[in-house]
């Protein structure tokens, strides 16, 4: 995954202090991951399979087949 352009953090970041969370960034294959305090330093990136399993875990859900 090339260095992504477009970064999104969750709705329920709100403000203040809300504002210390992770973004992402998608592509059709991969997930990317960085750190919202520090948006210059490394990202994390995942298959998106791989995130969409760890997500799924997060929520409680079993995962998908």
């Amino acid at each position: 995954m090339s260095t992504p352009d477009t970064w999104r953090k969750s709705s329920y970041s709100g403000g203040g202090d809300g504002n210390n969370c992770v973004e992402i960034a998608t592509s059709a294959t991969h997930v990317a991951v960085r750190d919202s305090k520090a948006p210059a330093r490394a990202t994390l990136t995942f298959p998106r399979a791989v995130f969409t399993r760890f997500l799924t875990a997060v929520e409680g859900s079993p995962p998908p087949r």
